[in-house]
């Protein structure tokens, strides 16, 4: 066959061809007496292989460097297996970035300010080319996230600015350090977890911060609304410790429940006609709730647990709903009878009592929380932690480990996922075995990193912390 007829019959152009010719992608063809190239049926279905493998992804040096490993490999296929199974993880990653991306448009999307002047949100500081508002706001609204937010927009209170605190401080290191440092470091885990890059990561966290300040130190009007739960107590206790280095008191709107709503689970389910309602009941954080915050997240900062237990043990009038919070965070740590954290065991009970997929686990185990605090994002986090490695407690119906979690994978494979105990997972929930023994340790509960030499253990029932044991 001629040139023009191989190009045209493996749907490529001939310039295409003779490029591959080029890159060593196709053997130099044979001549016929009169000079001109030679093809056979060989290459016509070579040319369709290499468009094919393009189309599912495979770029040309790629394509390239394949042949040549396969060359040299007395196992061709297995050597395109391997390749082939690099590249899914590839396409993973970047399916999980794109993922990533859309949930940030998607927030600027749900945005509901009504004017970029003052918003907190991407958009309008983008609109603002990276500047701070001309006109601050005479309010401002500090809240735990974007559904809150968003609907606290809404209202007909004051016409200010609203600023989620966005940090899951439940999660992750949170060490005594110098407050740049702190958010450096907030910053690197939150990026390792796939929420994004570092140094825009830090960035928001550090304009966060400057927003408060600011607001604080022209004295406008803050006012500070959380709820009960854990992931809120954390945050009210960063931003009000943060509020005592201004010297700066704001006001404090802080609900445990809400009239009607028996099953109360936070801010973000109300509207913004009941969001109204609590404006009334605001009121300034008095110089007692501002030392007792900054003593409390210094407990909660402190390389060891102790200070935490006495606080988490400790009713606090200006503070009412932080003991049980801080109770509930000194449960992440192991329990001396199982090693297992209070979401550890309670993700291996629903999944015995027959959740099989995350999402189902995840709901299931929220409804045994007394305060749920928890996103889906980061249960999952649990339970990849303990469905990795030949100790898993956790492995899929095919008995294969769990993958990464969910902004680090694809979400939705991971929530197709079909989930089983494996027999250390059932030993392990029947107290039979040590999770920490099983699958070892490396997590921070605030300031207490936790590893196989530092296992600090907390029983849930005593409310006692029990110490390392010294090897």
């Amino acid at each position: 066959m001629r040139v023009g007829e191989v190009a045209e019959r493996a749907g490529v152009n001939i310039e295409t061809l003779r490029y591959y010719e080029r890159r060593g992608l196709l053997p130099a063809p044979q001549r016929a007496p009169s000079g001109h190239r030679r093809y056979d049926e060989e290459t016509v279905r070579f040319l369709r292989a290499i468009k094919e493998a393009q189309a599912v992804g495979f770029t040309l040096a790629e394509i390239a460097e394949y042949l040549r490993a396969a060359r040299r490999s007395t196992a061709p296929s297995e050597t395109l297996r391997v390749r082939t199974a690099a590249k899914i993880d590839d396409i993973d990653a970047r399916v999980a970035a794109l993922r990533r991306m859309r949930d940030e448009l998607a927030r600027v999307v749900g945005c509901a300010c009504s004017s970029l002047d003052h918003c907190t949100c991407g958009a309008a500081y983008l609109a603002r080319q990276g500047k701070e508002p001309a006109m601050r706001p005479p309010l401002l609204h500090v809240t735990n996230g974007e559904s809150a937010g968003n609907t606290l927009r809404q209202t007909a209170i004051g016409g200010g600015a609203v600023l989620p605190w966005q940090d899951a401080l439940h999660e992750g290191p949170v060490p005594a350090l110098p407050r740049q440092e702190l958010l450096r470091t907030r910053a690197r885990f939150l990026a390792d977890c796939g929420w994004g890059r570092q140094q825009a990561l830090l960035s928001s966290l550090e304009r966060r911060d400057q927003q408060l300040l600011e607001a604080l130190r022209d004295d406008l009007q803050v006012v500070l609304w959380f709820e009960h739960d854990l992931y809120d107590q954390l945050q009210l206790l960063d931003a009000l410790a943060l509020a005592h280095t201004a010297q700066a008191a704001p006001e404090l709107i802080v609900i445990g429940s809400f009239p009607g709503q028996p099953s109360f689970a936070g801010l973000g389910e109300l509207t913004a006609s009941e969001l109204e309602t609590l404006w009334p009941s605001r009121r300034r954080a008095e110089p007692a709730a501002l030392q007792a915050a900054a003593s409390a997240w210094a407990a909660v900062q402190a390389p060891e647990p102790t200070s935490l237990a006495e606080w988490a043990t400790r009713e606090t009038t200006h503070l009412p709903f932080l003991a049980s919070a801080l109770q509930r965070l000194l449960e992440e740590l192991p329990a001396p009878t199982d090693g297992l954290s209070g979401t550890e065991r309670r993700a291996l009970d629903v999944i015995a009592s027959g959740a099989r997929t995350p999402p189902a686990a995840f709901v299931a185990a929220q409804r045994l929380e007394d305060a749920p605090f928890l996103g889906d994002t980061w249960f999952y986090r649990t339970l990849s932690a303990l469905g990795q490695d030949t100790s898993r407690l956790v492995e899929t119906d095919d008995g294969t480990p769990l993958p990464p979690p969910p902004p680090l994978s694809d979400g939705q494979l991971f929530a197709r996922l079909q989930l089983r105990l494996t027999a250390s997972g059932e030993r392990t929930l029947r107290g039979e075995a040590d999770r920490v023994e099983l699958l070892g340790i490396d997590r921070w509960i605030g300031g207490t990193h936790i590893t196989p030499d530092n296992t600090w253990r907390w029983h849930p029932t005593k409310r006692k912390l029990v110490r390392p044991s010294r090897r």
